[in-house]
């Protein structure tokens, strides 16, 4: 028998739009906020009667037109017509003003986010319930599959002494196993009352959303979270390679499979052998060529590899991560580096990028010392073992 098509969270209160009660709503949302036939979620809600009042924006804007680290400046939504609030890193007062300022009583969230730590739709969601709770907002979670799978986590924590920042406010994994909704509930009943903080937070859960099938069994069409997640292999990938955007290595931003290639013009044919000897489960390396047209190395040819993931359920993104780093490291130690602080192409605020990305100082110090990088990965666990029933919303199996 063949299995349901999931609904999300929007699909339910689209057909009972009662659910979110009455007054003034903000929606939280962008060009991932889809139903499935590819309609809008906006046109969908307003068409059911949901009284939004105020659209709110992240990182790549509501329409997903900008590159990463930018928002659009639209003020107003061409079809609705509604007024755009850009909250990309906004928090703290600035965010609770803007809140206040919208005059709305309840923001619902329902954007698709990559199940990885440093994609920064979730930290929009936990400024968002920070600031909801100190104005007096209810929140609503419309949940959404996590691409990456449900029941395994990987990759190391975040230490939150000197290392959050809007690629990680809290701490949880670098893979972390876990829908937005289920996140939004670890985040109020952990992080929240630290700060002296309740949030009035509902989430509306899938159905028939199994988290252990691939996202392709959800029948659900992917829509790239991104401008530079154009596949669902893209995001596992990411997963892993996300850490070279504090590096000098090109992660392939500026070509058609960024985050599958790596490269730099330093890089020889060393680092294809040398890593397709390893025989790394679920993934095939192929030695290319490539220019990109934007970000590190614009214009130039660079030689490096290519990710070809061929068993999702057996890659382990965070491991081929640590392996091509410690290989590049390894092969081309006069060459590869850390991006400084502050420096172009390394990502937000302060302090280098790589520490922020990988949640502690540990990876980069580890590499300068010659410490293995495979001390430093805790592996894959099943996330049944991590959380508990006051986070999960969904069955999980565990298929260690």
């Amino acid at each position: 028998m063949a299995q349901q098509r999931t609904q999300t969270g929007a699909d339910i209160v689209i057909e009972a739009p009662q659910i979110l009660g009455g007054g003034k709503i903000g929606l939280l949302t962008n060009f991932t906020g889809t139903t499935p036939d590819l309609g809008r979620t906006i046109d969908a809600l307003l068409g059911a009667g949901v009284p939004i009042t105020t659209l709110f924006g992240p990182e790549h804007g509501l329409n997903g037109s900008v590159q990463a680290g930018e928002t659009e400046t639209s003020r107003h939504d061409s079809r609705s017509k509604l007024p755009i609030v850009e909250t990309y890193l906004k928090s703290g007062i600035a965010l609770d003003e803007l809140l206040d300022a919208s005059g709305v009583n309840t923001i619902v969230f329902d954007m698709q986010d990559l199940g990885v730590r440093f994609f920064t739709y979730i930290w929009s969601l936990y400024d968002c319930l920070e600031s909801a709770a100190r104005t007096g907002i209810r929140v609503v979670v419309l949940d959404r599959p996590n691409p990456l799978g449900g029941t395994v986590v990987s990759g190391p924590g975040l230490d939150t002494n000197g290392f959050a920042s809007f690629v990680g406010r809290s701490d949880v994994h670098q893979r972390h196993g876990l829908t937005a909704g289920e996140l939004a509930r670890l985040f109020a009943a952990r992080d929240l009352p630290t700060r002296g903080l309740t949030v009035d937070l509902e989430v509306v859960a899938m159905r028939d959303w199994d988290a252990g099938r691939d996202f392709d069994a959800t029948g659900l069409p992917w829509v790239p979270p991104s401008p530079n997640m154009p596949t669902l292999d893209t995001a596992f990938a990411f997963a892993g390679t996300g850490l070279f955007e504090g590096t000098s290595v090109s992660e392939g931003r500026g070509t058609t499979r960024p985050f599958e290639m790596l490269g730099a013009p330093y890089i020889d044919g060393r680092l294809a052998a040398t890593v397709r000897d390893r025989g790394v489960s679920g993934v095939l390396f192929r030695e290319i060529w490539f220019a990109p047209t934007f970000h590190k190395y614009a214009g130039q040819t660079l030689r490096g590899v290519q990710l070809h993931i061929t068993d999702r359920a057996a890659f382990d993104p965070v491991g081929v991560g640590l392996l091509l780093l410690e290989t590049i490291a390894d092969l081309y130690p006069d060459q590869f580096r850390f991006l400084e602080p502050g420096e172009r192409g390394d990502v937000g605020e302060c302090g280098y990028g790589v520490d922020r990305l990988w949640g502690s100082a540990s990876l980069r110090e580890s590499l300068a010392s010659g410490t293995p990088l495979s001390s430093l990965n805790p592996g894959v666990r099943a996330v049944s073992e991590i959380y508990g029933d006051d986070v999960l919303l969904y069955p999980r199996v565990s298929c260690l």
